[in-house]
């Protein structure tokens, strides 16, 4: 097992798979080598498909966590045993797509300033004024903040790199971070180990401000990111520009905001609305004769 899990590390590094992918996809085959206590190449497609069912069944796993196994699994077949003909090909269908939930602005800037914390404050205001994700507001380090009010997202989903926005407020407050803090290598450091806070650290202070305001929707770190992309989308400001600045490689996924936005879905008129009001009275007094 030794041997294959270094063959793994090997393909997935020539692979460039991020270190929270490479983590994910060692952890899934590793928990079917455990369940049936022996070596993953040694599993047959039925057995496969025994463990996902029992994911299911019996821990209650979600949709998105078992077609991380499934992932898993093929780039283990075809990378790993190199076996390009029969790779895992057990039928997996994920849980429908649904709208992201997103809060207003004002609920938003309640769940900020609900934390006595002024660190917790200060990342909750970073991850919505700049649209971050978890992983990348944990990497976030003194030289990605740009004179150019602009923030430097280093190691984006799938190692991209790109631009966001430096808020002007978020700029004042952070002057006051650095100089109350003195940040040196990472900006949101454990205070216990130096190290970047984890993703469960940063959801928790989340979920713990939501809780103070009592807002029963908004679950999720990634609410204040959703709220970023819809309130500029509710500002006027172009999609294609939302799409850089979160992030996305297809447009498709950041028109997903245009589903959520009420401001700007209330704006369009129904097409009965458009009819001429001359037209549509005329019509009314004409169903009205009884000649007719």
């Amino acid at each position: 097992m030794r041997e294959l899990r270094q063959r793994m590390i090997r393909a997935m590094e020539l692979g460039n798979l991020s270190k929270n992918t490479q983590r994910a996809y060692l952890s899934a085959v590793s928990g079917l080598a455990r369940h049936y206590m022996q070596s993953p190449d040694k599993m047959t497609k039925a057995m496969v498909e025994d463990y996902l069912v029992y994911l299911k069944k019996e821990r209650g796993q979600a949709s998105n966590s078992r077609g991380v196994v499934v992932c898993a699994l093929r780039f283990f077949c075809r990378h790993v045993l190199c076996d390009e003909e029969t790779p895992p090909g057990f039928g997996f269908r994920r849980k429908p797509r649904k709208l992201p939930t997103v809060l207003t602005q004002a609920q938003v800037w309640r769940i900020i300033n609900a934390t006595d914390n002024t660190r917790h404050r200060f990342l909750l205001t970073a991850t919505y004024s700049a649209g971050l994700r978890a992983r990348e507001v944990i990497a976030l380090k003194p030289e990605h903040i740009d004179t150019r009010m602009l923030i430097t997202v280093e190691d984006g989903k799938g190692g991209k790199e790109r631009y966001t926005l430096l808020s002007e407020r978020l700029l004042k407050e952070l002057r006051q971070h650095y100089r109350t803090f003195r940040p040196k290598k990472w900006l949101f450091p454990s205070p216990h180990t130096g190290e970047p806070l984890c993703y469960e650290s940063v959801r928790s202070v989340y979920e713990d401000a939501r809780r103070k305001t009592g807002f029963k929707s908004g679950a999720g770190f990634r609410t204040l990111r959703h709220g970023f992309a819809t309130h500029l989308l509710e500002a006027g400001y172009d999609i294609h520009k939302i799409q850089v600045l979160v992030g996305h490689r297809p447009l498709s996924t950041t028109m997903i905001y245009l589903h959520v936005s009420g401001h700007t879905l209330s704006n369009i008129k129904s097409p009965l609305d458009l009819f001429p009001e001359a037209e549509t009275t005329n019509e009314t007094e004409d169903n009205d004769d009884p000649n007719n």
